[in-house]
C-alpha cells in the first residue's frame, strides 16, 4: 500500500485494503475500488483502489449520489448493478460510456448493513468476461461488501470514525509470479531485436527499456529507468497515445496507435497490458500503415478516428446546453450525421399509447406522416426497441425484413439503427438513424451510437420538461396580466408585453389601467426583481394591492406607500420598481409618483416627446417608512404618454439616458401613426430585439376627447 491512511482509523485502513485486494484476486477483476458515502449522504469518495493510474482516478475519485454511474446507482438502488458489455453500459450509463469509451465489464455493489449504507464497491473485468457473473464471483462480492460494512460499523463506533483523506489509498496490483533467474539473457534477447521494448507501471514510469527502445526514445537505458514515459519522450505527449494507454489499462486488451517523432518519422506502437502495467513495442511505421486504420488516420467513415471521437465529445457537451428538441436535432445533424454518414434521423417518444415524432432531419414529410401516431402495439422495429429496451441494427433491407417480415419500406434508405432513449432506467422513446447505403455496424459504432442515444435521451428529457415548465410559467404570467384594458371615452390605449427569450425564465413586468370614476383613471407599470415563479407571484400581489388602494381614492404617493408596507409585511427578498399615474380628464392633468422606476415620456400635441422628471422614491419592499412624493403635469388633448419597463431600453453597450432619449425620438417621429402601430414600432426598435435577456412591458395612453 502506498501513502498513508489519510486520517482513517489505521486498523480499518489496513483490513479494508486486504478485503479489497482479496475481492479483486478472487473474482479476477483487474481494477477494484471502494467508495465511502459522505457529506450528508450526497457524495461518494473513493477510499482505496487497485489497478487504476492516477490520471484515470482523478475524475472518478468524487461521485455525486445522483450521477448516472454504476457505483452511484448501486447505492441508490441498494442492490448489485452488473454491466456485462460496452453496449449495455452505453444505453444504461451513457455518460460513463462516453468518459470511458473502452471495452470492459463492471459490477458495483452497495456496502451496507440492514439499516445503513456505508458506500459502494466496484470491480472491472476485460470485456471478454462471460455475460453473466459466476456464482462464485457473486459470493466473493457479497462477502467483501459484508466484511467492509462490518469494518466501517466498528470504525464508526470507535472514538475516531472513518474519514477519507485527500485521495484514495493506492494498493499494489503486482501479481504473484516467479522471478526469472535468467533475466539477463532475456534482456540480451530483447536488445538484439530491431523493435524497441519498453515496460511502464500503471503511473507511466519506465520499469524496463531495451537498448533499441532507449535509442528510439533519445536516451540511455540507465537514465531512462524510473522516468515517466512522457518525460523521457515528450513526443509521446499526444492525446491519441494517452487515450490508447487508458484503453489498455481499463480494457486489459492489446491496442495500438501511431505517434510522430520530432524528426517527422512515425512510430508504430503496440500496447500489451496486464494489471501491473503496460508493455510497449516500438517499430518504425511502414508506408502502408495508412491502410490499417490507426487513430491518426481516416477510418471507414472517412474521418480520423480521433477526430470523430473528439467531435463526439463536443456534441455531448453541447447537448447539455440544448433547451428544446429543435436544438437537439440540429446538434445531432451537425455533429453526428456527418461523422457516421447518416442520411436521416427521427426521434420518437411514447405518448398516450402512441409513438409521436417530436424531431427529425432528412426524412420527407410523407414518410414521417406514415409513422407519426402509430399505436404502441404496432409491430415495428421502433416499437420493439421501446418494448425490449435493446438497440437494433440492420445492415440492409434484407436483415430488417428477416427480423420483421411484415415491414414495408416507405423510404429510400438502405441501413438502420434503432436505439433506445433511456432516462434513469426508464425508456421514453426510440432514436432512429438511417443510412443511404448498406452499412455493417462495427462493435465500436454500436457502442458509440447507443451512448449517443443515451445522451440524447437525457437532453430530450430536460428539453421536454423545460417546454412544459415554460408553458406553465408563461400561462401563469399571462393570467396575472390584464386580458383587456377598460374603455374610456377620452382615452385611446395600446399595450404590449414581450417575454424574455427561452432560458431566461418568467419575468415580473406588469402594467394595468384602472377606472376610478367617469372622469378619472389610473395607469400603472412596474417590474418585480428576478425571473422566476416567485417574481411572477409577487407581481400579482403588487398589481392587486395597487388596484385596491387606487380605487379606494388614495393619491399615487399614498398608493405606493401602502403597497410598500404590504411587501415589507410579506417579508420577500425581491424588490419592485413601480410608476403610478392618476389622470383627471376634466382638468386635463396628471399626477405621478415613482418607486425607483424609469421616467415616463410625454409627447405634447405637435411637439417633441420629453421626459417627465418624476421625483424617484425607493423601490418597494426596501424601507417601511419610505415616502413617495408626487408630481403634477398638464395632460392636454392630443398628448401621448409612454410607460415602459427596462427591457425596452437597457443594454450593456448603451448608456441608459441615451437609450431613453432614443425612445423619445422614436415616439416623436411616430406621431402620425395609430397607437398600436406606435407600440410595435417602439418594441421593434428595442436593443437586442432578437435575443432578449429581459421582459418588455409598454403602455401608451393618448388623451383624445370624444368631442374632438
Amino acid at each position: 500500500m502506498q501513502g498513508d491512511a489519510g486520517g482513517l482509523v489505521p486498523r480499518y485502513a489496513y483490513e479494508s485494503d486486504q478485503v479489497l485486494a482479496r475481492a479483486a484476486r478472487e473474482t479476477g477483476a483487474h481494477i477494484a475500488a471502494s467508495y465511502l458515502l459522505v457529506e450528508s449522504d450526497e457524495i461518494l469518495l473513493m477510499d482505496a483502489e487497485v489497478g487504476l493510474p492516477a490520471q484515470i482516478v482523478k475524475p472518478w475519485s468524487r461521485v455525486r449520489l445522483t450521477a448516472g454511474v454504476p457505483v452511484a446507482a448501486a447505492v441508490r438502488r441498494r442492490q448489485l448493478v452488473w454491466v456485462p458489455s460496452p453496449e449495455e453500459l452505453a444505453w444504461r450509463f451513457p455518460g460513463t460510456a462516453l468518459a470511458l469509451p473502452y471495452p470492459f465489464a463492471a459490477a458495483a455493489a452497495p456496502i451496507m448493513t440492514d439499516s445503513h449504507v456505508w458506500g459502494s464497491l466496484v470491480l472491472i473485468w476485460p470485456a471478454s468476461h462471460p455475460y453473466e457473473l459466476a456464482p462464485a464471483e457473486r459470493e466473493s462480492i457479497e462477502r467483501a461488501c459484508g466484511e467492509l460494512s462490518e469494518l466501517l460499523r466498528q470504525a464508526a463506533e470507535s472514538e475516531d470514525p472513518p474519514r477519507p483523506g485527500d485521495g484514495p489509498r493506492v494498493l499494489d496490483p503486482a501479481r504473484d509470479r516467479p522471478e526469472n533467474p535468467d533475466h539477463g539473457s532475456a534482456a540480451g534477447y530483447l536488445d538484439r531485436l530491431r523493435e524497441g521494448c519498453v515496460a511502464v507501471d500503471l503511473e507511466g514510469s519506465i520499469t524496463f527499456v531495451s537498448a533499441t527502445a532507449a535509442d528510439q526514445l533519445g536516451g540511455d537505458v540507465t537514465g531512462l529507468l524510473g522516468k515517466p514515459l512522457w518525460e523521457a519522450a515528450s513526443w509521446l505527449q499526444d492525446a491519441v497515445f494517452e487515450d490508447r494507454c487508458r484503453a489498455a489499462v481499463v480494457s486489459q486488451e492489446p491496442t495500438s496507435c501511431v505517434a510522430r517523432r520530432p524528426d517527422g518519422s512515425e512510430m508504430d506502437i503496440k500496447l500489451y497490458p496486464d494489471p501491473t502495467g503496460i508493455s510497449l513495442r516500438l517499430t518504425p511505421a511502414l508506408a502502408d500503415h495508412l491502410a490499417r486504420g490507426h487513430p491518426h488516420h481516416p477510418g471507414p467513415g472517412g474521418m480520423a478516428k480521433a477526430d470523430a471521437y473528439y467531435n463526439f465529445l463536443h456534441m455531448a457537451a453541447a447537448l447539455t446546453r440544448a433547451l428544446n428538441v429543435r436544438e437537439i436535432v440540429e446538434l445531432v445533424a451537425d455533429h453526428v450525421m456527418p461523422v457516421f454518414k447518416v442520411q436521416a434521423m427521427a426521434i420518437l417518444i411514447a405518448e398516450g399509447r402512441r409513438m409521436k415524432i417530436v424531431g427529425s432531419h432528412g426524412y420527407d414529410s410523407e414518410v414521417l406522416d406514415r409513422f407519426d401516431g402509430l399505436p404502441l402495439t404496432s409491430h415495428t422495429p421502433a416499437e420493439e426497441v421501446l418494448r425490449t429496451r435493446e438497440p437494433a441494427f440492420f445492415a440492409d433491407w434484407d436483415e430488417l425484413r428477416q427480423a420483421h417480415p411484415e415491414a414495408v419500406q416507405h423510404d429510400e434508405m438502405a441501413a438502420w439503427a434503432f436505439l433506445p432513449l433511456t432516462v434513469s432506467d426508464e425508456i421514453i422513446g426510440t432514436f432512429v438513424l438511417a443510412f443511404g447505403q448498406p452499412h455493417t455496424f462495427t462493435a465500436e459504432e454500436r457502442s458509440s451510437l447507443t451512448a449517443l442515444a443515451g445522451l440524447t435521451a437525457q437532453a430530450l428529457d430536460r428539453a421536454l420538461l423545460y417546454d412544459t415548465k415554460d408553458r406553465l410559467a408563461h400561462s401563469l404570467q399571462e393570467t396575472l396580466l390584464p386580458n383587456s384594458l377598460p374603455d374610456f371615452a377620452d382615452l385611446e390605449v395600446a399595450a404590449r408585453y414581450v417575454p424574455a427569450n427561452r432560458g431566461v425564465g418568467i419575468g415580473g413586468d406588469f402594467y394595468d389601467l384602472i377606472r376610478l370614476n367617469d372622469t378619472s383613471a389610473a395607469a400603472v407599470i412596474g417590474d418585480v426583481q428576478g425571473h422566476n415563479m416567485t417574481a411572477a407571484a409577487l407581481m400579482g400581489q403588487v398589481r392587486t394591492a395597487i388596484h385596491a388602494h387606487a380605487v379606494a381614492g388614495a393619491n399615487p404617493g399614498e398608493v405606493l406607500k401602502h403597497t410598500n408596507r404590504l411587501l415589507i409585511d410579506v417579508d420577500t427578498d425581491l424588490f419592485t420598481s413601480c410608476l403610478l399615474i392618476h389622470f383627471d380628464l376634466q382638468l386635463r392633468t396628471l399626477c405621478v409618483a415613482s418607486a425607483g422606476h424609469l421616467p415616463p415620456l410625454l409627447r405634447p400635441p405637435n411637439m417633441p416627446a420629453e421626459i417627465i422628471d418624476v421625483p424617484a422614491g425607493l423601490l418597494l419592499g426596501v424601507d417601511p417608512d419610505a415616502d413617495y412624493p408626487t408630481l403634477e403635469a398638464p395632460f392636454p388633448p392630443g398628448a401621448v404618454l409612454a410607460l415602459y419597463t427596462d427591457g425596452l431600453v437597457e443594454t450593456p453597450e448603451i448608456d441608459l439616458d441615451v437609450a431613453i432619449g432614443d425612445l423619445a425620438s422614436h415616439l416623436t417621429h411616430a406621431s402620425s401613426e395609430p397607437m398600436h402601430a406606435i407600440c410595435d414600432l417602439l418594441v421593434n426598435h428595442a436593443p437586442h430585439t432578437g435575443r432578449r435577456a429581459d421582459d418588455i412591458a409598454l403602455l401608451l395612453i393618448e388623451h383624445r376627447p370624444a368631442s374632438g
